[in-house]
């Protein structure tokens, strides 16, 4: 099997994309005006309840009740999405749950789908696969179009394109939908613009392909929830329906996705109900497509389920909150992950979903961090990212051969730390650095190896005598 697609090939690692970033003036303009406004709106509308703790409490234990009985569950799905006439496919990885929605697509002649906004089919790669296949995708949701007509690559869970402003978006639809041309760039114009342009696409498609925040065990029935109505025509209007969705999205039961239909769209987009919530079950004669097929996708998850710290990144609900409080974030922007989850929870679920912490990219992505812990107060489903992030970072140092600077300066350490008379003349060799402070105490410049500290940050000066040193002099 090929790498899971969750992090894009030829992306930098984190450090060397984030200093380009910071670079961008204004895309960091951009970033702070749109994080902080949503910051604000959803601590009001979280504000609101008096239960949001046992909400946040409720949704964590049902998340991992479902990861402990995930096969049950599953199976329980899969018999009644098969009840109600819809058809099951289980994918392995990204290049099998691709194969399975171009076959699909290529039978029924489509030379063009409509799509719903979804984490999972951009996890997999699933346009280009369509692309290259022959099959034209079309993105419905306003941001997701403007990645696409951008040829860009999406920066926010939610908000993909964040990281463009409406001047920007103007002269992109003039350029990629010259028939609809905005004449300004009000927002309510250039929705108009898109609303046009996509009308069209929904009358003719006979295909739509969804991704799902929830599916209903016990009644095989599949949640979309959105903001601006045109999953609901993706869900509705096409002949053929396919959600690809991946292993970790099932509740069991309608009281389940009750708490999470609560943390989600306050979480998320900072409103009490979402204007959109579309539950489908199967397929009903006479009402919505004729054909209902349910791709669940695993891609790595069942791996990232083996671990017992890791896996409680399996319980994000997408809503994004963590990257809007993410002072790192903040700062970069999404592009700089290299990943199609950008923020916090990309820098957990990323690594573990792509396997491979020995490539340079991927294992950059758990010290994209403060580690500040703000991600997890804001977690509607409690996940202890930073719990996760430090976890991750032993993953990598054990990954590593052994024979990196890093390892074998943690050897050396050990050497030292082993026995007490190297100890402590490490420590009477370490005090003559105080020669290279200033006169307010502080080393701001060392040289190599000590310079990749110093050149970001200073350093205290060590203190002319040791703790030992005082404590045998003074109390021996």
């Amino acid at each position: 099997m090929g790498r899971n697609p969750v992090t894009w090939l030829g992306s930098p690692t984190f450090p060397d994309a984030a200093h380009t970033a910071l670079a961008d003036t204004q895309l960091r303009g951009n970033l702070r005006r749109a994080t902080t406004t949503i910051r604000g709106k959803r601590a009001a509308a979280v504000a609101e309840l008096d239960d949001w703790e046992e909400l946040r409490r409720a949704g964590a234990a049902i998340k991992d009740d479902v990861l402990a009985h995930l096969d049950t569950y599953l199976e329980r799905l899969e018999e009644a999405v098969t009840a109600r006439g819809g058809t099951v496919h289980w994918a392995r990885d990204a290049e099998e749950a691709n194969r399975i929605v171009l076959d699909l697509a290529l039978a029924r002649r489509a030379e063009e789908v409509v799509k719903v906004k979804s984490m999972a089919t951009a996890e997999i790669g699933l346009n280009e696969h369509l692309e290259a296949g022959g099959v034209r995708p079309i993105e419905t949701d306003l941001a997701e179009l403007i990645v696409q007509l951008g040829h860009d690559r999406p920066s926010h869970i939610l908000v993909p394109a964040i990281h463009r402003n409406r001047a920007e978006i103007r002269e992109l639809f003039r350029r990629e939908m010259p028939e609809e041309a905005p004449d300004s760039d009000d927002p309510a114009e250039l929705a108009e613009a898109a609303r046009r342009y996509l009308r069209r696409k929904f009358l003719s498609a006979t295909v739509a392909v969804s991704g799902a925040n929830f599916a209903v065990a016990d009644t095989g029935s599949v949640a979309v929830v959105e903001s601006e109505g045109n999953g609901r025509m993706c869900l509705t209007l096409p002949d053929t329906l396919i959600t690809v969705m991946g292993i970790e999205k099932v509740v069991p039961t309608w009281r389940d996705l009750e708490v999470f239909l609560q943390l989600l769209p306050r979480s998320s987009t900072a409103e009490r109900m979402n204007p959109y919530t579309s539950i489908f079950s199967g397929v009903t004669p006479g009402d919505g497509p004729r054909e209902f097929h349910l791709v669940l996708l695993d891609n790595g998850r069942t791996a990232t389920l083996a671990d017992a710290v890791g896996r409680q990144a399996l319980r994000c609900i997408r809503c994004s909150a963590c990257l809007n409080v993410c002072p790192v974030y903040e700062r970069t922007g999404g592009q700089a992950y290299g990943s199609v989850y950008p923020g916090p929870i990309g820098a957990i679920l990323a690594p573990q979903l792509d396997g491979d912490l020995t490539d340079p990219q991927t294992a950059s992505l758990p010290y994209a961090s403060s580690l500040c812990g703000a991600c997890y107060e804001v977690c509607p489903v409690r996940i202890d990212i930073p719990e996760v992030l430090t976890h991750l970072r032993g993953e990598v140092v054990r990954a590593r051969s052994r024979r990196t600077p890093e390892a074998l300066a943690m050897s050396g350490a050990g050497w030292v730390f082993r026995d007490r008379r190297r100890y402590e003349a490490a420590q009477r060799a370490g005090s003559l650095s105080r020669l290279l402070a200033g006169r307010d105490g502080r080393i701001t410049s060392l040289p190599w190896p000590g310079s990749k500290w110093t050149s970001t940050r200073d350093a205290p000066a060590v203190p002319k005598e040791s703790f030992r040193a005082w404590w045998r002099r003074t109390r021996g």
